[in-house]
């Protein structure tokens, strides 16, 4: 497939990462003509419009990366909102497309509401991204504010927490010994089909009762 950008039609070959010039209503304008397509994915920065065309791997992995996150918050009997997939967005700054978001403090905030207003509306406590094509940059968070973000990259978990004005790599405020887990069943989804991943999990956690 070859890369297509016209007023009509956005095409890019799978894997594929496009970065162009522009400003805040150019990515207005595509982003509406993207509408509600999970392809390409679309991201501002200022100045900036990147599209991405996300692999297999990319949805697979997402997919197994927000059940694990929802498992454990199960187990740990928290209460939660989740969101996929999302347009996080401020006028003239930034606009992104997490691959999952949680709330988790903030959950009742949000429960019930069909728009969440970026200015206003707390940010989710919890993103999770899956990079594939070196597209993601925890910083691109950071407008929002989100406390903790997860990125996955070349079969490694990323744990990154707001600190002050940066991020930085440590370990999940919600979730003790995540990386492990998250290793251990990225691991078995080599061979084994990811309701089997998540069967393991359950009865793993049900034994360190």
């Amino acid at each position: 497939m070859d890369t297509v950008i016209t007023p009509e039609r956005i095409e890019l070959p799978p894997g594929a990462v496009l970065k162009l010039l522009g400003g805040w209503k150019d990515y207005q304008v595509l982003s509406q003509q993207l509408g509600d397509r999970s392809s390409p994915r679309i991201k501002y920065r200022r100045g900036e419009i990147l599209l991405m065309t996300p692999l297999t791997q990319h949805g697979r992995d997402a997919s197994l990366l927000a059940d694990i996150a929802r498992i454990l918050l199960d187990h740990l009997n928290r209460i939660y909102e989740s969101f996929t997939p999302i347009t996080m967005s401020l006028p003239e700054i930034s606009g992104i497309e997490p691959d999952f978001c949680f709330y988790i403090e903030n959950c009742r905030a949000v429960v019930g509401k069909k728009r969440i207003d970026w200015e206003s509306d707390p940010p989710p406590d919890l993103a999770i991204e899956i990079d594939v094509t070196s597209y993601t940059d925890v910083n691109d968070f950071l407008p929002y504010r989100v406390p903790e973000v997860w990125i996955l990259k070349s079969n490694r978990l990323l744990i990154y927490r707001l600190q002050g004005e940066s991020y930085v790599l440590t370990e999940s405020s919600y979730f003790p010994n995540v990386r492990e887990i998250v290793q251990q069943c990225l691991q078995m989804a080599n061979e084994q089909t990811t309701s089997e991943v998540i069967k393991w999990l359950k009865n793993f956690l049900h034994g360190q009762q």
